[in-house]
């Protein structure tokens, strides 16, 4: 069994709790927050012999902790992941794998040192549609894709932002695009492959904070396909998140993790009806999130510590999206295109 343990209770942190209940070969230890009250709720409802502690090192001081999940804010990610990996613990790092692309670099350097599975959660890739729409590319159905688009209209409210003195702010959360968005960003280059450059605006329009709450950014692939992200959180009530592709063979749309429309040259089975079940939205906030995702890449880390194998979804695979984000906050900022470094 792999023992696993939660570094933050928040709003992640339960939600991980609950996807480790059903995960086959690991079992939950332990739980830490510097709210200790935040832990032992956490640990009264994961049940049996769960321990709550109030930090890190506590968490890793409970014997038969072997992975650790950080939910913690953004911008301390990448230095508590290096701690575990220190540790000879294996890492899971809530998204993005950090707010700093440099630290996003030594957590990943410092995981391969140590020798320990390291991955970032990105659990729309396990989604039924998106899984399914990523095997058809692979199998050209698409023929050569041409364009890919991500659309997260989302609304938070202004206490959202207040509830933490983190949130929203450069360098422990960011805005739209890095903590709601990241997501699609993940998905369009797990799909379409790297970004060579980025062109963005962005503004704060309708929240007190520092970082961005709308940004529009244009994308440009490696394998020549263009793309396009429009990402906010001010876009009442909010509405399912999109991931649309398209080729000279087919194209495809998938909302909230199903396919609702899929438009093929070659006939396909379905046209303009939802396909697979709709994994849940955070178009309203984290707490809509279905389980069943998380659940799925968390099995499959577990897996990868147990085989000794990569997990799917890699820190590098992390710091490609955060390289992305990064490259439209300084278009955004500067103006022009960037190279995504």
């Amino acid at each position: 069994m792999v023992g696993i343990g939660i570094l933050g209770c928040g709003t992640i942190g339960p939600l991980h709790a609950e996807a480790v209940a059903g995960i086959a070969g690991a079992r939950l230890v332990a739980v830490a927050d510097q709210h200790l009250e935040r832990a032992e709720e956490v640990a009264r409802g994961a049940g049996g012999d769960v321990v709550a502690r109030g930090d890190l090192h506590g968490l890793l001081a409970v014997p038969g902790v072997d992975l650790v999940c950080v939910c913690t804010p953004s911008g301390t990610h990448a230095e508590l992941g290096c701690a575990i990996a220190e540790a000879g613990r294996h890492v899971v790092l809530e998204k993005p794998i950090d707010t700093d692309p440099g630290a996003a670099e030594r957590v990943l350097k410092t995981a391969a040192k140590a020798g320990v599975v390291l991955s970032v959660i990105a659990q729309h890739r396990f989604d039924e549609g998106l899984d399914r729409l990523h095997r058809a590319i692979g199998a050209g159905e698409l023929g050569e894709v041409v364009l890919g688009e991500g659309r997260a209209w989302w609304y938070r409210t202004q206490a959202y932002y207040d509830a933490d003195a983190w949130r929203g702010t450069w360098a422990l959360d960011g805005g739209a695009l890095s903590n709601q968005g990241v997501h699609l960003v993940d998905l369009l280059l797990w799909l379409l492959g790297p970004v060579d450059s980025v062109f963005a605006r962005s503004r704060t329009a309708a929240h007190a904070m520092e970082a961005e709450d709308v940004i529009v950014a244009s994308l440009r692939f490696a394998s020549g396909a263009l793309g396009a992200l429009t990402v906010t959180t001010a876009s009442y009530p909010g509405a399912p998140e999109t991931i649309a592709v398209a080729g000279p063979e087919a194209s495809v749309l998938v909302e909230s993790g199903r396919v609702v429309s899929w438009r093929s040259a070659r006939g396909a089975a379905e046209e303009d009806g939802a396909v697979g079940l709709p994994a849940a939205s955070a178009a309203r906030g984290s707490r809509g999130l279905a389980v069943d995702a998380h659940r799925a890449q968390l099995q499959d880390v577990v897996d990868a510590v147990r085989e000794q194998r990569r997990p799917a979804v890699t820190g590098e695979d992390g710091c490609a999206a955060l390289a992305v984000v990064a490259a439209a906050y300084a278009s955004a900022r500067d103006g022009g295109d960037v190279t995504v470094a």
